[in-house]
């Protein structure tokens, strides 16, 4: 009796996997749909795959005129040939995952994949953070010629990776700020609900809030709010400032609430009307106050009397200050005195010791100078001879 073994699952060649949408890229067109990787058997360690595609006379054109040359001469290119990764799941929309050892070549050139590789962790190799990838510079800007994309990776257990190529164009800051804008202003009297839902009190607890103090100051930059936003799954008042976050996920996409470390998606943010008429009331103040009926009031710092201390300075006594700089000369002659008339000295102490020494030496009659003998020539033979 011959068992034949079950022929092992093939996925399908175009999965039906959804990408997550990234917010600073809008998708002109699909160039190559989410195709499954595979996984065969022949390889074991490592295994590669080949996708070819082509561009059509529009689309190269939308390509060409969105170059930017930038200084030393590379080119910048605002409309992109973007290639993506991720797991070959569908019961979401997946970001960008990147299979283990992965490499790249287009048209036979070896694409470098950008960042750097976390270290190994006990002997094992990290993978890095997925993120989409820029293959413009890389790809024939022409209709005529086909381009082709050669990937290898190393097969994981019980996991099946897809890729796509996207023709997509790429957005600003800015451009995601008057587009939140656009989308509206959440109505201040769901701000005042949320509020008096946080102050109502809680039977159960013996601490009982009667008001809440909100800064209205961005956390992320430190300066005043101008443009309030928070996520609608946030469940905190306060807010930051869209123009700052937005700028911020631009150069490191994070998209991480500065308040509460959950995820703030671009999708799920909301400018609130509540804080914008605050911001529009009062331009003097950092920090607001909250009541339990939603109303508010401003936090102004209370202005304290300060107090100049002044330094006693000590009284001089002109008397003593004159007695101890100048010695004071007795007359010479007393009016009333039948004694015989001599002159009084003050007595001055000199309190150096340099200067009373000085002064005794110069009390001292000198010594005697020696005398220098001087013997002549012939009282020198005498005594010789």
């Amino acid at each position: 009796m011959n068992l034949q073994q079950p022929a092992p699952l093939i996925p399908p060649v175009h999965p039906d996997v959804q990408m997550k949408p990234l917010p600073f890229y809008d998708v002109l067109d699909v160039l190559i749909k989410p195709s499954s990787l595979g996984a065969s058997t022949a390889q074991r360690y490592h295994q590669e795959k080949y996708f070819i595609f082509a561009l059509t006379p529009q689309q190269v054109r939308e390509v060409c005129i969105s170059r930017d040359f930038l200084p030393g001469g590379r080119r910048d290119y605002m409309v992109q040939i973007q290639l993506r990764f991720c797991l070959s799941e569908t019961s979401c929309p997946q970001e960008d995952n990147y299979p283990n050892s992965l490499c790249i070549k287009v048209n036979g050139k070896l694409f470098p994949l950008p960042g750097y590789a976390p270290p190994p962790k006990n002997g094992v190799e990290q993978k890095r953070p997925g993120r989409p990838l820029n293959i413009t510079s890389l790809v024939r800007l022409s209709s005529a010629v086909p381009n082709q994309i050669s990937v290898t990776w190393a097969p994981e257990i019980g996991k099946t990776y897809s890729m796509s190529v996207y023709l997509v164009r790429q957005l600003t800051s800015p451009l995601l700020l008057q587009r939140l804008r656009m989308k509206g202003i959440r109505n201040p009297d769901h701000s005042r609900a949320l509020i008096k839902e946080k102050l109502t009190a809680d039977p159960d607890s013996e601490i009982a809030t009667t008001s809440l103090r909100v800064s209205l100051m961005c956390p992320l930059g430190k300066m005043r709010l101008t443009v309030p936003c928070r996520a609608v799954t946030c469940s905190h008042l306060q807010c930051f400032d869209a123009a700052l976050y937005l700028q911020m996920n631009e150069k490191k996409p994070t998209w991480i609430c500065p308040v509460c470390d959950k995820k703030a998606a671009y999708e799920s943010l909301i400018i609130d009307g509540l804080f914008l008429e605050i911001l529009n009331d009062c331009s003097d103040v950092d920090e607001i106050k909250f009541q339990e009926d939603g109303t508010w009031c401003p936090m102004r710092p209370k202005k304290e009397a300060v107090k100049i201390p002044t330094q006693s300075v000590p009284k001089v006594d002109s008397d003593l200050y004159l007695s101890a700089s100048a010695p004071l000369r007795q007359p010479s002659v007393a009016p009333h005195s039948t004694e015989p008339s001599y002159t009084k000295r003050a007595d001055v102490i000199d309190l150096t010791i340099e200067s009373s020494s000085s002064d005794d030496e110069e009390d001292k009659d000198p010594p005697p100078k020696k005398r220098c003998v001087y013997i002549s020539k012939n009282e020198e033979m005498h005594a010789k001879g």
